[in-house]
This record gives structure tokens, sequence and C-alpha cells, in this order.
């Protein structure tokens, strides 16, 4: 009798999905983007809501890189070793002009700041500066970098996703549909406290809280979208923003104890809302992209590698 080898079944079903796979990358890229982070998170969701017991801090820090594990993921299978290459140059590139660190490093603060203090009471809460803050910062910064959201984020978003949306739907609705899919990503986090969720909160305050933050994360993704048009599809310069991002919200924003979560998602919609509707009025909607800037590399045009 004939015997079937498991392994010369299977190799059929697998290349047939990774053909799938390129032909619809974006989808597979969010599908893997969402299911990764949002198994990860779940430890940390139920303890804190009490059905678990421990210390789950680290599942939570662990799922903030689902985005970035997807588009490494999926780059390698539509575009191999060339497509990682790519992208690992992506990284390393941070030679751009110094008025981009200097809006990142010190104007997006600025803008968050600005978005807090027009806040009824917000100034009259603040409880000043300290050396101990100015030291820490920098501190702050890098542990925000590497593991507070940026790194295992943008490599996805604005490494995977945005080359491939931009040409597909133009840069403003590319950016539209991204932000929606970024904010949307965000939504198991709102089962938690750290997006002003979690155990005593009701539907009411999220029906409150997660409109506000869908709005302020489109106007990111704008101003994201407009940087990273402008520095030559850096990587390295989009985990930078996003740093500048996040870093207040652990340094700045606590030194005002009238701003909850709910005035904080304000802040920065505030802060980030207008410069987002000026850089589409004044951009016409092209925030700055020039069609065919670092299209991503597509499997017909690898080189030929022998087939194993």
């Amino acid at each position: 009798m004939e015997t079937t080898n498991p392994s010369s079944q299977s190799t059929p079903a697998s290349r047939s999905l990774k053909e799938v796979m390129r032909r619809h990358p974006l989808f597979f890229f969010f599908l893997l983007a969402y299911a990764f982070s949002w198994i990860m998170v779940i430890p940390y969701v139920l303890a804190e809501w009490g059905i678990l017991r421990g210390d789950f801090t680290f599942m939570y820090v662990l799922h903030t890189f689902g985005p970035s594990l997807a588009g490494i993921v999926i780059t390698s299978i539509i575009a191999g070793r060339e497509g990682l290459l790519r992208l690992r140059q992506r990284i390393r590139q941070w030679r751009v002009g110094w008025q981009w660190y200097l809006f990142i490093l010190v104007g997006i603060p600025a803008l968050i700041m600005l978005g807090i203090i027009i806040q009824p009471g917000a100034l009259a809460s603040f409880q000043g500066l300290t050396p101990l803050l100015l030291v820490s910062y920098p501190l702050y910064y890098v542990a925000v970098f590497f593991g507070g959201g940026p790194l295992g984020e943008e490599i996805g978003w604005r490494g995977f996703a945005l080359p491939r949306m931009q040409p597909r739907y133009g840069p403003l609705w590319g950016t539209v549909l991204l932000g929606i899919l970024w904010g949307f990503w965000h939504l198991v986090d709102f089962l938690t406290a750290s997006k002003g969720g979690g155990p005593g909160t009701s539907l009411a305050t999220f029906l409150r809280n997660f409109p506000v933050f869908i709005l302020m994360i489109l106007s990111l993704a704008i101003i994201f979208t407009w940087v990273y048009n402008h520095t030559q599809a850096s990587l390295f310069i989009s985990i930078l923003v996003h740093a500048s991002v996040n870093t207040p919200e652990l340094t700045l924003v606590p030194l005002f104890l009238a701003v909850d979560k709910i005035s904080e998602h304000q802040a920065y919609l505030i802060g980030f809302g207008v410069p987002a509707l000026l850089i589409i009025i004044l951009t016409r909607g092209r925030l700055g992209y020039q069609p065919g800037q670092q299209q991503p590399l597509k499997p017909g045009k690898l080189k030929a590698q022998p087939t194993p």
C-alpha cells in the first residue's frame, strides 16, 4: 500500500496560503497585529478586573509589539530577505534636517502642554517642574522608545502599512484609514486604567472617552504621515515622534492634578487637531507625499532565488 508523506501534503497548502497573503498583505498584517496584541493583553485585563491573580505587566508591554511583529512577519513572507533589509535600513535612517528633531523633541511636548493649559482648571492644578523631572525625562524617553509602544508599533504602522496605503488610497484617505485601524487596535486597552477604563468605570465613560481618543489618533496620524513624507520615510524618526507623544503622558501630564484620562485625550486632541487641520489645508491633502517615494518591495521585483 502506498504511504503518504505528511510534509508533502502541507507544502502545497502552505504555498497557497503564502500566495493569498502576498495578494492581500494589508489584510493579513492587520489581522496578525490585532490577534497577537489582543491575545497577549488578555491576562493583564483579567488581572486588572480581579479575575486572575498576579502581575501581568510584562504581558501588557509585550502586546504593544503586535504591529511591529506583524510587519516583520508579513514583510518576510511577501518580500523575503530584501524586504527585511530595506525595513532595517529605514529603522537606522536617522540623518534628517535638524528642524525635524526640534519639532519632535520640543514642538510635540509643547503642543501637548498647550492643549492641557487651555482647559479650565488645569493650569491652577500645576505642581511645577522639579530638577529631578528634568533629569529623569531623558531616561523615561529612552524607556518609552524601546518598551512603551513606539518601537513595538511603528515598524508596523509606518513601516509596513503606510507605504502601501498611501499609493493605494492616497495620502489623506490612506492616513485616515490607518488612523482608524490604529485607534481601534487600542480598543482593548480601554478595559484597563491605562486608557481610563477598568473596574469602577461605566459604558458612559467609554462612550465619552473613546470618540475623543479616535479623533486624537486621526490628528496624530496626519502629523505622523506629514513628518514621514518629509524625512525620506525614516522609521527611526517615526519611532522618535511616537516616543515624544507618549513620554509626556508619564512625565508632564501627571504634574496637572486636575487632568484625568478624558481631559488628557482632549488635551492631545486640542494640541494636535489644529496643526493636523492646517497640514491638510496647506498641503491640499497631499501631506508632503510624492508619488513613487519609498515604494514597498513587491514579490515580482525580487531577485530570482532557488526554490527549496
